[in-house]
């Protein structure tokens, strides 16, 4: 492969004499990747990097958590969840809060996990909250193919699992977006197959590329974009081929397409997008806790400084945020970017924009 300095090297001759171009990484692990390695900060002054939407936690909206922490309270329950969840706010609190009430909300890493949960609490029903993209979702689907054929009857699903592609063309067709290419997620395109996002350059001529997630593996699929760019070429060049194929893997979305049926749902910071996300299918209801056991929340519109949904949208970076970094902190976040370790803003914090200065952080 390729050494890292030249490919930097490569990136500054394509870039040089170009206008400003904005690439946008779509996925968070990409995002603290690019931190980590330093790639922001060695690329050319025309070239900036802004992230997007591909935090699941981050884009999971206010309604849902609300809904979590109602479940957690009620007599009986039981709530599972990764652990990048306890702290996301809802309208009025958090599962983190509602935990050092008394609720009775437990830490999994696998939603495989609640089955042992749900075997060993059979007086009570667990809820798992289902969240994440097509990288996680089809283990979510497996879990309930699991209880189905073990006759576990006391595990259930809040989910809102959502889907990578038409939250790009969502972002394309919203004019305050200004993008000329996108890293694409590996991890969802080990799923979905790197042909799901042929509809950029076909419809959309927009340069993309799929990416790995080492310092090298990003630079090639930059230098990728920059290269289309250069040529006047509109792909979708997969860059990532030792673990992406064009179809994805078939058995995975076989699974998640028996259990789950695309649905329209809302993203924070977006609003309602068709197509977008996943909701169980009729056949599996009795494993839906919403259609089990419904819960009224009342909904409240928060009135808040805090620019998460603008963030998500590459519209501005976390240091636009008037918040960011003085009174939203990960200790005490206010956003759900800053909660979660793929938050744009938690990465930024971390490891510091090009432009953030580390004393402003205190």
């Amino acid at each position: 492969m390729i050494g890292k300095v030249e490919l930097v090297k490569k990136i500054a001759r394509l870039a040089k004499e170009k206008k400003k171009l904005r690439l946008m990484e779509v996925c968070g692990t990409h995002t603290v990747a690019i931190f980590r390695s330093g790639i922001r900060q060695i690329l050319p002054e025309n070239v900036e990097l802004v992230s997007g939407p591909g935090c699941p936690v981050c884009v999971t909206n206010d309604d849902y958590i609300d809904k979590a922490i109602e479940y957690s309270r009620k007599e009986g329950f039981i709530v599972a969840t990764f652990g990048d969840m306890l702290k996301v706010p809802g309208s009025r609190s958090s599962l983190s809060a509602a935990k050092a009430e008394g609720a009775d909300v437990r830490i999994v890493y696998s939603p495989l996990d609640c089955l042992k949960l749900a075997t060993e609490n059979q007086s009570k029903k667990i809820i798992f909250l289902a969240v994440g993209f097509e990288t996680t979702a089809p283990t979510a689907a497996a879990t309930v193919l699991a209880a189905k054929a073990r006759g576990i009857k006391n595990l259930f699903m809040l989910s809102a699992q959502k889907l990578v592609p038409p939250a790009l063309r969502f972002l394309l067709n919203d004019t305050s977006v200004k993008v000329d290419g996108f890293l694409l997620p590996g991890h969802v395109a080990v799923v979905i197959g790197a042909d799901a996002f042929k509809f950029l350059s076909e419809e959309f001529k927009i340069p993309s590329a799929v990416g790995g997630f080492e310092a090298e593996e990003i630079l090639i699929a930059l230098i990728s974009l920059l290269e289309q760019i250069d040529g006047g070429r509109a792909e979708v060049t997969n860059n990532y081929r030792s673990v992406v194929k064009a179809e994805g893997n078939v058995a995975a979305q076989k699974i998640l397409s028996q259990v789950y049926e695309v649905a329209d749902v809302e993203w924070r910071g977006m609003g309602m997008i068709p197509a977008s996300g996943l909701k169980m299918r009729d056949e599996f209801a009795a494993f839906d806790i919403e259609r089990v056991e419904p819960v009224e929340i009342e909904r409240i519109e928060k009135k808040t400084a805090c620019r998460c949904g603008e963030v998500l949208r590459g519209v501005i970076n976390p240091t636009a945020c008037p918040l960011f970094g003085k009174a939203c902190q990960p200790l005490h976040a206010i956003g759900p970017c800053m909660v979660s370790v793929e938050g744009v803003c938690a990465a930024w914090f971390k490891y510091g924009g090009s432009n953030f200065k580390w004393e402003e952080k205190f």
